[in-house]
């Protein structure tokens, strides 16, 4: 007997609502209403295996209405993947369940992207189908040839990124990407039209998308949109018109199924209007085995896939490439040679770009980009062509001022793996683009952010450009290293580190004025440690300072006046707080003892940095916004000059 798709459906709508139930958390009414969208999508379109869910040359699904997190948990565990178990289901929204609120990408395979904020998963799904077109251009179809699928909501075509996503994606024309809108006219408010009245498909459309309506609950009109969408060469979305909470009589098409639980009768009453009869979190064994059997099909397509991969002779290098590994021989050492060699004094934005250039001729899986920003943040090196829409095998994108749709694009360029994304803008930009910065970090994805003009060192710009609270606001992400390199040596040595920690993103704070090298021997790395003494005391050491970026440069000509009178003082360079904070306590005893003065220097928020110097420490900065001036104005105004901090800091030790 056959299973009709409308079984296959309630499947879902049935989890969905139990485990909603259980946990009297979550949102059913989204994984209710498309449920019919993505039974067709799951049994006639998406190209998966369950028991190989990192099979390289996978369809991707990124479910961006991330809160109707119980459609994928369902799909994936109807299909056959190996967790979620009917157990962890029952267990949604609990304690180490790997069915979180929002679907994570560490927690189960085949959850392709944490997604939640909204619009940020159809933003990273357009990295991810950037990076299947570039990897297509340089392995060819018989490696690399799919697509990348989007379920959203109005939320997420509502969000700003939207418009920043779908505007890049359409440039670049995207074919390869298909968004599945659930157009089910509702938020949490109520409806659409308590807060929006435009016309989402003619803005697709205005951007360069292929635009197609259907009825979500009707499968052979489903199927014919979606089979419009796969004829066109643009990228696609389709508007599923949808009822949010299908099946539920009493709520379905209201709000009220939009962010909590049916309630017992409620549930009752759908499980009447379905015609299902099974208990909770229990399938029937006919419509777990035609899933099943949906999940297995792709089995075969796989396995002609490792085929061609096996006698393809760029076999090693691509999985080299998607399995995130760098060259066995990488590294920039024969490059600081040559800088130890003939010292130069430049900005630390230059010094990015020369590493890049050495970078970018060893490792051809680095795919840059600015937000239209390119000549100040000097991220484009002479490998790196353009990557357009009439040649995907170059590597560079011109992002235009996109800040927060280039942030998410290189998460999922970062997600879909064969790439490492770099790119570009001022570091007072990184408020634009924090939620992706931190999507970054919680998916714990290789990304490099070149955050340039990094402190009032700009100068005439004004405070609208000059950072102050940024990079310390950047510091406080959990598993984000910020960097912020002294000379061109410690920019080559963080650009290293952030190549090799392939498990989360990097920022480089990096300045517009030049800076001198103070670096000239030969070492290990030593931004590796964080913090190191680049200058020991000659007289009796009586204060430890503590600089990082262009304020080293003022803490070395600081010690040397205080030197002058008798004061010994070391200088620490501290390019990154993470990888200090991770040494022994035996190395961060030795380099910041208590028993000395210890001062911090640096252009921006003082705010933080007495877990170095303690109460008694003096912390040099600015703890108010910026002004318009010349760097060298600004920096005596301000206070950031040696004759400035060197009697305050001899002050301090007479008392």
């Amino acid at each position: 007997m056959t299973v009709s798709e409308k079984s296959l459906a309630s499947a879902i709508r049935a989890l969905s609502m139990d485990a909603v139930q259980a946990a009297n958390s979550g949102h059913p009414g989204m994984p209710m209403g498309m449920a019919d969208v993505a039974t067709v999508l799951f049994k006639d379109y998406i190209k998966f295996d369950p028991t190989q869910p990192k099979w390289a040359d996978r369809d991707r699904f990124v479910l961006s209405a991330g809160h109707g997190s119980m459609l994928i948990y369902s799909l994936l565990h109807l299909t056959g993947y190996a967790r979620p178990t009917i157990e962890d289901i029952r267990n949604f929204r609990q304690l180490h369940s790997p069915c979180a609120g929002h679907p994570e990408n560490f927690e189960l395979a085949g959850v392709e992207a944490t997604t939640g904020p909204l619009g940020s998963g159809l933003a990273t799904a357009v990295g991810m189908a950037i990076a299947e077109r570039h990897l297509n251009a340089q392995f060819g179809d018989d490696l690399v040839d799919h697509r990348t699928w989007v379920i959203a909501g109005d939320g997420c075509l509502m969000e700003g990124i939207n418009h920043e996503a779908i505007g890049l994606a359409g440039h670049l024309n995207l074919g390869q990407l298909i968004v599945l809108w659930d157009d089910n006219k509702i938020t949490i408010d109520g409806a659409v039209d308590l807060s929006s009245s435009e016309d989402v498909r003619a803005r697709y459309a205005a951007t360069g998308w292929h635009v197609v309506s259907c009825d979500g609950h009707d499968v052979a009109d489903v199927r014919r949109a979606i089979d419009e969408a796969l004829a066109d060469p643009r990228p696609s979305l389709v508007a599923c018109a949808t009822k949010i909470g299908y099946g539920a009589p009493n709520k379905a098409g209201t709000s009220g199924v939009h962010g909590s639980a049916l309630g017992t009768e409620e549930v009752a009453a759908a499980r009447e209007f379905l015609g299902w009869t099974a208990e909770p979190f229990v399938i029937p064994e006919d419509v777990a085995a035609e899933w099943r059997r949906i999940g297995a099909q792709g089995a075969d397509v796989r396995a002609a896939w490792e085929a061609r991969l096996a006698g393809n002779g760029q076999k090693a290098e691509f999985e080299r490439r998607m399995a995130g590994d760098l060259p066995a021989d990488f590294s920039l050492s024969a490059y600081i040679d040559t800088l130890i060699a003939n010292p130069q004094k430049v900005a630390t934005r230059r010094a990015s770009e020369l590493a890049l250039g050495a970078i970018n001729d060893l490792l051809p899986e680095t795919l840059g980009g600015s937000a239209d920003l390119t000549g100040s943040n000097n991220t484009k090196t002479k490998s790196t062509g353009p990557l357009t829409k009439d040649d995907y095998s170059g590597r560079y994108i011109y992002y235009g001022i996109r800040e927060f749709g280039m942030a998410c694009a290189m998460n999922g360029m970062a997600l879909h793996g064969g790439v490492i994304p770099y790119g570009g803008t001022f570091l007072v930009f990184s408020d634009y683009m924090r939620g992706g910065i931190r999507l970054a970090a919680l998916q714990q994805q290789r990304v490099i952010h070149v955050l340039t003009h990094d402190s009032i060192g700009l100068g005439e710009d004004g405070p609208t450009h000059q950072p102050i609270e940024h990079v310390m606001t950047l510091r406080m992400i959990p598993n984000l290293d910020v960097y912020r390199p002294a000379d061109i040596v410690e920019t080559a040595e963080c650009w290293e580190l952030a190549l090799k920690d392939s498990d989360g993103p990097s920022v480089l704070a990096l300045t517009r004025q030049n800076l001198p090298q103070l670096r000239t021997e030969k070492s290990e790395n030593l931004s590796a440690k964080g913090a190191y003494r680049l200058r020991a005391a000659t007289a009796d050491r009586k204060v430890v300072l503590i600089a990082t970026g262009s304020e080293v440069e003022i803490a070395v000509a600081t010690a040397e006046l205080l030197e002058s009178q008798g004061i010994g003082a070391d200088v620490v360079s501290m390019p990154s707080w993470a990888h200090f904070d991770a040494q022994p306590q035996a190395y961060k005893d030795d380099l910041l003892p208590h028993h000395v003065l210890r001062v911090s220097i640096e252009a921006g928020t003082t705010f933080g940095w007495e877990r170095y110097v303690g109460i008694a420490g003096l912390r040099f900065g600015i703890d108010t916004f910026g002004a318009s001036a010349p760097a060298e104005a600004l920096y005596d105004h301000f206070g950031l000059t040696a004759a400035k901090i060197a009697p305050q800091v001899a002050a301090a030790l007479d008392h």
